[in-house]
């Protein structure tokens, strides 16, 4: 196995000490790099997922570029439905779209279970691929979306301003709700283990619309899948990092759902949330990914305020709120990067 010569992201999420602190953002492999858009004139954005050559070459696009502290698998949350049987369509402009979203327990019964080294041998082949051109560089994070989240896009039919069709769905008929939300447990798990297998050296779940639900209905329809989910994933010490975007509530409670990592969107106050939880888990975020239209003097006085509201010691992954705007600067991003890893250290002394 190759040795990872820079390992700050793994040492970070697992809170051992470190001389700076660690950065990366989500989406960095994208829209907003202009070699990426070259790769994209030459294929849509299916294609790039499931050609594991063009996924690596823009997975590896921003550790090169920009000088991230880890790469994160080019990928959508999305395959996974697809996988099931549901027909995925990514409209430009729109996002994905599912022309048959599932409604009734008929359509639930379409789905299949799905076997990850078969259904979705591209994103392993992408992950083995990507982990072998890295050569120990910096830790490769596979990821999913969470179970709920996936169920919104998929009875839905795409993304939502009020999520009225799920909302439905888990009040009128919270049993299928229920059994739909168990099946993408079980084929999260696996897809997860899968990809540690072919070399993921961490993985996150994105729980993009856990916000949306009331504290009560987060409980039952989202953390208790995350946690059985984290519960089952084969792993020898690969972290795993969970991100509840929009979830203010019960952070104790999420804190101990078994992740080694909690992802903070930058409506959270890092410093007050690191006093509730504690020495439970290691912090990601947060800083908003607008401050990137900002001036390099503002950029660099938001990395310093986010950096202060953590505080001292380790246990802080550097990254935005959520993932960077396709029309930020590459420029503006790697001012960014530059800042954390030559004022981090004051942080780590």
């Amino acid at each position: 196995m190759t040795q990872i010569k820079n390992d700050l992201f793994l040492r970070a999420c697992k809170k051992e000490k470190i001389e700076r602190t660690p950065i990366w953002v989500m989406r960095q492999a994208g829209r907003y790099l202009p070699e990426y858009r070259a790769v994209r004139e030459k294929a849509d954005f299916l294609t790039m997922c499931k050609t594991p050559e063009l996924a690596a070459e823009v997975t590896l696009q921003p550790i090169d570029l920009i000088g991230v502290d880890a790469a994160i698998i080019f990928s959508d949350i999305l395959v996974i439905p697809e996988a099931m049987g549901m027909t995925l369509e990514m409209h430009e402009g729109r996002g994905p779209v599912f022309p048959s979203p599932i409604r009734t327990e008929n359509d639930a019964n379409s789905l299949k279970n799905i076997d990850p080294t078969k259904d979705l041998k591209y994103v392993l082949d992408a992950v083995s691929l990507t982990k072998k051109e890295l050569n120990g560089r910096v830790p490769l994070i596979g990821f999913s979306g969470s179970p709920w989240t996936l169920l919104t896009y998929m009875v839905e039919g795409g993304g939502s301003k009020n999520f009225s069709n799920v909302k439905k769905m888990i009040f009128n008929n919270p049993k299928l709700a229920h059994s739909i939300l168990e099946k993408l447990s079980s084929a999260i798990s696996v897809y997860l283990s899968a990809k540690i297998e072919a070399g993921a050296n961490a993985v996150q779940i994105f729980d993009t619309w856990g916000g949306i639900l009331s504290q009560d209905d987060y409980q039952e329809f989202s953390l208790q899948y995350v946690e059985k989910i984290i519960d089952n994933i084969k792993r020898v010490n690969e972290p795993v990092i969970y991100f509840p975007k929009g979830v203010h509530s019960n952070l104790e409670k999420v804190a101990s759902c078994g992740a080694d990592v909690l992802g903070l969107d930058w409506t959270m106050d890092l410093g007050k949330v690191r006093a509730l939880v504690g020495d439970k888990v290691a912090l990601q975020g947060n800083m908003d990914p607008t401050v990137l239209y900002g001036s390099e003097e503002v950029i660099k006085d938001r990395a310093l305020k986010t950096m202060k509201s953590y505080g001292n010691g380790s246990g802080h992954i550097f990254n935005l709120g959520h993932g960077i705007l396709p029309d930020v600067a590459p420029a503006n991003l790697k001012t960014l990067v530059n800042f954390v890893k030559e004022n981090s250290t004051q942080f780590h002394k």
